[in-house]
């Protein structure tokens, strides 16, 4: 697992989404780099848990690392979570937005509630956050917002309406984000991952559509520590997009550069094979 520079050393950095996945894996490699890293998530067991795992990542003692728990879809508790941060270590000097939930699926047979539930959790989790965080980096007149968005929120992807949605409104906000941001010393990063293994790819997996796994192929899924690794190599470079594994960074290059409706074309034809290819129900 490669360390970052010293650009993390000493910053206290606030990292949602912390109990797993990406957010763990960052978090430790931050541990690593001489970072003071708080977690914060929705359940206390996990969260201690992997607190134990970051703290034994930790290249010296005088690192102060810990956790909150909060669900950062409730704009009250994702307050809470800076104001605990600011009051035991300090004002956040890094934020990663990698809390995260997804439910794919046919739109007919997704319900209203979560559509609702992972635009709180993604996006408006995303924006409480950086509300939250947001005057302590201005009055100090720095800091880094690293967004977690994903390949889904940059491509149409067949299966992830509701998903989707709240990862293009991830990469909308940060766009803003960036253009307001910029003259008041403060950076915005946002992340396009490819599928990674988490214990979310391992959750979605059973409800995907035959068309949507179609798309994804066989493409092998990226391990957690290689995208973390990747995040903080290129958030470090002051990049403002962030495409971990080459997959990422095509896709987003042949979505940009190609005409739509040969894009279109390219993965409607894709999903139409996996429905061909599925097995005949007896």
């Amino acid at each position: 697992m490669s360390n970052p520079n010293h650009y993390w050393r000493e910053k206290i950095i606030l990292v949602t989404g912390g109990s797993s996945g990406i957010g763990l894996a960052a978090a430790k490699l931050l541990a690593s780099a001489g970072a003071h890293v708080w977690l914060t998530a929705r359940r206390q067991e996990l969260l201690a848990s992997a607190l134990k795992e970051v703290k034994c990542s930790c290249r010296d003692k005088s690192q102060q690392c810990g956790f909150i728990v909060a669900d950062v879809a409730e704009a009250s508790q994702a307050e809470h979570a800076v104001k605990e941060v600011t009051s035991r270590v300090g004002t956040p000097d890094v934020i990663i937005n990698s809390a995260g939930i997804t439910q794919p699926g046919y739109i007919q047979d997704l319900s209203l509630d979560v559509f609702e539930q992972l635009m709180k959790v993604n996006y408006f989790g995303t924006v409480y956050i950086t509300k939250a965080a947001l005057p302590g980096m201005l009055a100090r007149g720095s800091g880094h917002i690293i967004n977690i968005s994903s390949m889904a929120g940059y491509l149409g992807v067949f299966g992830y309406s509701a998903y989707g949605a709240t990862k293009f409104a991830v990469a909308g906000f940060s766009e803003v984000l960036r253009a307001e941001l910029k003259d008041h010393g403060i950076r915005v990063s946002v992340v396009f991952p490819p599928d990674t293994d988490t214990p979310q790819l391992a959750y979605e997996e059973p409800f995907k559509p035959v068309e949507t796994k179609a798309i994804s192929g066989n493409a092998k899924a990226l391990s957690a520590e290689r995208v973390a690794s990747s995040i903080l190599k290129q958030a470090k470079k002051g990049h403002f997009m962030i495409f971990p594994g080459t997959d990422a960074r095509l896709f987003y290059l042949l979505n940009s550069k190609l005409p739509k409706s040969l894009v279109f074309t390219i993965l409607d034809k894709m999903a139409a094979s996996g429905k061909k290819n599925q097995p005949a129900l007896i």
